[in-house]
């Protein structure tokens, strides 16, 4: 946390650390988006000077690609990282992985505190090409990954689904994203209700 500075109107309010910085610019690019934000606009959220803004940052690009490793790091650290430590050598196993992945994904989306995740849905395309291909390499992965999932699942249960497992990572992984496009916390379905129902469309249709 920061220190308070001393009250002095000749002294330039300490830098807020990079992960402020991060944090303050992912939620005015979800409130005004990418392109209506200026660095002049991060810099005034945290009190800094643009000075202040570009000792951190060289560029709004750079705090957009910093704010989506970051969430696929989140990501990584709280879904992935979790499924795999659970044992997959039986039928339960398996689908307890993909189970499980639906409920951490379905969390990190609706988390008001990772607003990081958002940012990364529906921003990636501002970014140059270079900076585009390797969080783009990031996404392919964690598909894969839901990929073979239902690959297990359906391996293990003897599925006869129609429903290939490339596509049905594509359904449920868009699926998930899109949430939080249309989620209210004071609507009628809490986040659990979500797991639940999101959770027996996919195992009653794509897995068989």
């Amino acid at each position: 946390m920061l220190r308070e500075a001393p009250l002095d109107s000749r002294s330039e309010p300490r830098p807020a650390p990079r992960q402020e910085i991060l944090r303050a610019a992912a939620r005015l690019f979800q409130q005004q988006g990418y392109d209506a934000t200026s660095m002049n606009d991060v810099a005034a959220a945290l009190k800094l000077s643009k000075g202040g803004l570009y000792h951190h940052f060289q560029s709004k690009d750079e705090i957009l690609f910093n704010i989506m490793s970051h969430a696929l790091d989140l990501t990584e650290a709280r879904v992935i990282n979790v499924v795999r430590r659970i044992e997959a050598a039986s039928v339960e196993g398996v689908e307890e992985r993909l189970k499980t992945l639906i409920k951490l994904h379905i969390e990190i989306i609706l988390s008001p505190e990772d607003r990081e995740i958002t940012v990364m849905l529906h921003e990636n395309h501002p970014l140059p090409p270079t900076l585009r291909r390797q969080i783009n390499a990031r996404k392919k992965d964690y598909l894969h990954f839901v990929e073979h999932l239902v690959a297990d699942v359906q391996r293990k249960r003897g599925s006869r689904s129609v429903v290939t497992p490339r596509a049905a990572a594509l359904a449920l992984v868009g699926m998930i994203n899109w949430t939080y496009q249309w989620y209210k916390p004071e609507g009628p379905l809490s986040g659990e209700e979500l797991v639940q129902q999101y959770t027996a469309i996919f195992f009653l249709g794509a897995v068989g």
